[in-house]
């Protein structure tokens, strides 16, 4: 998992900090502190924080191997 925050469009509202302590942090009142490769385990609380931004300053990239595969599907050709 990668996260790449928009710092020009963050605005310190600090949101994804209150809800992923652990990634995101604030120095100061407008500086904002990230881990951007946050732990597969920090996935939940990092989505909430992805969601909770108001001006949706933060991206979440899934690395590939982090993609489960799907179940296996047989091509028939059907629609």
């Amino acid at each position: 998992m990668r996260l790449v925050v928009d710092l020009n469009r963050c605005q310190g509202y600090a949101q994804c900090a209150f809800l992923a302590p652990d990634v995101f942090a604030m120095h100061g009142d407008e500086s904002l502190l990230y881990n951007p490769q946050a732990a597969q385990e920090q996935r939940d609380e990092v989505a909430r924080a992805v969601a909770a931004c108001p001006v949706q300053a933060i991206l979440l990239e899934a690395d590939p191997a982090d993609v489960a595969p799907g179940p296996d599907r047989e091509a028939t050709g059907d629609r």
